[in-house]
């Protein structure tokens, strides 16, 4: 009578029923699924920050406004007062030559003092003294910092203060042409709910102030 039952696997030979094992042997547990609560969710990456409102924004601006209006009246006065008008009994009873050159000399003085703050500042940290108070950030195209160029020229309506070198009605016309450029960009903000950027943003190249706090 033949033995009908099969003798049992010897350990040796793997079993057609088991998996092969892991290269290099021992055990490999199985990979933990993925934390769902620090996995950052499809869309906005973080710290990306909403775009910020027009208030907020005109707030910041006004306070960088204050005081580079501070800083600029004590600069601008003591290089024209003391460079320009001191031959002049310390500025009394100067002529319209020398009036013309006080003129002009504060007036490429005031456009490079605002310019240049704002360049710099929001090309270098992206934040101007009064982004930083309201905590806005200004922010290049690809989502940095912008750069020189394109901050000086989000930045270039400041350059029609340049417009007062011109005799006579140069300080009003400077004056009108900056206010036009300030309602058309609080106007393009306004209406632009998406994004909030301004025509001077546009100007520059896609760049965009958000809200970081």
């Amino acid at each position: 009578m033949s033995d009908s039952t099969q003798n049992p696997p010897s350990p040796d030979e793997p079993s057609q029923y088991s998996s092969p094992p892991p290269p290099g042997g021992g055990y490999q547990p199985a990979s933990p699924p993925p934390d769902q609560s620090t996995s950052q969710p499809t869309g906005t990456p973080a710290g990306v920050g909403q775009p910020a409102d027009l208030l907020n924004r005109f707030l910041a601006r006004l306070i960088d406004w204050v005081l580079l209006a501070i800083v600029n009246g004590i600069l601008v006065s003591a290089i024209v007062v003391g460079a320009i008008m001191g031959a002049d009994a310390g500025g009394f009873g100067y002529n319209a030559g020398t009036s013309f050159a006080a003129s002009a000399v504060t007036a490429v003085l005031s456009a490079a003092i605002y310019l240049g703050y704002f360049a710099y500042m929001e090309s270098s940290r992206g934040q101007t003294v009064g982004k930083m108070l309201l905590k806005l950030e200004t922010r290049g195209p690809e989502g940095g910092r912008p750069t020189m160029e394109q901050a000086l020229k989000r930045n270039a309506f400041m350059a029609l203060g340049l417009l007062a070198i011109i005799p006579v009605l140069g300080w009003l016309l400077a004056s009108l042409a900056q206010l036009v450029a300030v309602i058309m960009i609080a106007v393009t903000i306004n209406n632009n709910t998406a994004t909030r950027k301004g025509w001077h943003d546009e100007f520059a190249g896609g760049t965009s102030v958000v809200k970081v706090g």
